[in-house]
């Protein structure tokens, strides 16, 4: 009988444990993850697990994995993959042999140096940070958050709901920087500015302190900022430590091919952890991290473990909730030589990125609850197809974007 371990019970391993069984696999399959909670989702983290002190919200319910012959190891760490052996080996010795093996081994925030992480100063990644955080984020406190992309102004928008005054610090010029235009960018600012965020750009960090109650933050030009609580969230970094000691290659992540295979065909990865090339971009290899990149690759994963030759197509897509704001993105927007702007009324808007073939890469856009989510997921359509829009017909929100696709 065949023997499939995942390394990895987040939403990607979680949902390719699901997904071998519902196409056949009929194996031993294991599921290993180092944290006690069983798999659950991560965007809730900045959100309603702040605001509303919720719960893990699960993939699935324990009983599920029982039913469908998951073992769900929790609270396990694999400290070695032998390849030799086709095995890997747990912290605490036990050996799990496999036939097939998949890394979804996710990120952990990147740390600052010379910051000793814990007490009052924190990352925000898992259930328990997220719990950790919230005791500090109460009426009256102060919160100072390092680094302006979507983790920390989502985190800044749920401690301004609980009453919490906060400071938020980037390094760069302005926030969002990292694939989001600066007209949206500046829409986001303003609405945090108006909603009582102390924003801080081009401001580096030299130094931070703890004391009884507070910690300390010193700036680049002389500015000390006091807070109760510092989260940190200057990005993530891919654990690739196990794929690395097997000799697998690594690429700003575990490199895997269009099938999602390692350099070693009975090792697959998925997720946050792998990096692979895209086609709709010239295979150009990206690492994504993203909630739909994770049940995708999970799903794709699991099919091409049995055999399968699908190849990894999907137009990337991420969003952020802020206040009563929707931020929609898809596709790869560097590389655009020209940007359409459509307005849908009520502020909402999307910015539509053609290369210099008139070819639509990508689309970014804002707006109040769900006004743009209908035509942002037409455009990942519109780009899938590798359309060449008339630009005219892109800015005029009276042509249906769902015309433009039947054409």
């Amino acid at each position: 009988m065949a023997n499939f371990v995942i390394v990895g019970a987040g939403e990607c391993g979680a949902r390719a444990a699901f997904a071998l069984r519902e196409n056949g696999f009929d194996g031993t399959l294991t599921l290993i993850g180092s944290e006690t909670h069983p798999p659950y989702e991560r965007p809730p983290l900045s959100k309603e697990a702040l605001v509303a002190g919720a719960g893990p919200k699960f993939v699935a319910e324990p009983e599920r994995y029982v039913e469908a012959g998951i073992d769900l190891l929790l609270g396990r760490t694999v400290s070695e993959i032998d390849r030799a052996a086709k095995r890997v080996v747990l912290g605490d010795g036990t050996v799990v042999p496999y036939n097939r093996l998949l890394l979804a081994t996710g990120a952990r925030p990147r740390t600052l140096p010379g910051a000793t992480h814990g007490g009052r100063t924190l990352a925000l990644r898992s259930h328990d940070d997220a719990a950790r955080i919230r005791e500090h984020l109460v009426e009256g406190s102060h919160v100072a958050i390092l680094g302006g992309g979507f983790i920390g102004l989502e985190l800044a928008a749920s401690a301004r709901k609980l009453g919490a005054s906060v400071t938020l610090v980037e390094g760069l010029p302005r926030v969002l920087t990292r694939g989001v235009p600066a007209e949206i960018a500046e829409i986001v600012a303003s609405r945090h500015v108006a909603e009582g965020v102390d924003i801080l750009c081009g401001a580096k960090v030299t130094g931070v302190e703890e004391r009884a109650g507070e910690v300390l933050i010193s700036l680049g030009d002389g500015r000390v900022v006091s807070a109760n609580l510092l989260v940190v969230g200057i990005g993530a970094v891919p654990n690739t430590e196990l794929a690395e000691a097997a000799g697998l290659r690594v690429e700003n992540g575990i490199a895997v091919d269009g099938l999602l295979s390692t350099s070693d065909p009975d090792i697959f990865a998925a997720g946050d952890c792998a990096s692979y090339p895209l086609p709709l971009y010239g295979d150009r290899r990206i690492r994504l991290e993203s909630w739909r990149n994770a049940q995708e690759q999970g799903q794709l994963a699991a099919a091409n473990m049995l055999g399968g030759t699908d190849v990894h197509a999907a137009v990337p897509w991420f969003w952020s909730d802020q206040y009563d704001l929707t931020l929609q993105i898809t596709g790869l927007a560097d590389g655009a030589v020209s940007t359409v702007r459509r307005d849908m009324g009520e502020g909402a808007f999307i910015l539509f990125h053609l290369d210099a073939d008139g070819r639509l890469i990508a689309a970014s856009g804002i707006g109040p609850g769900n006004a743009v989510a209908r035509d942002i997921r037409l455009a990942e359509m519109l780009i899938a197809a590798r359309i060449h829009p008339d630009p005219a017909a892109l800015a005029a929100p009276e042509t249906k974007l769902k015309k433009l696709l039947a054409a």
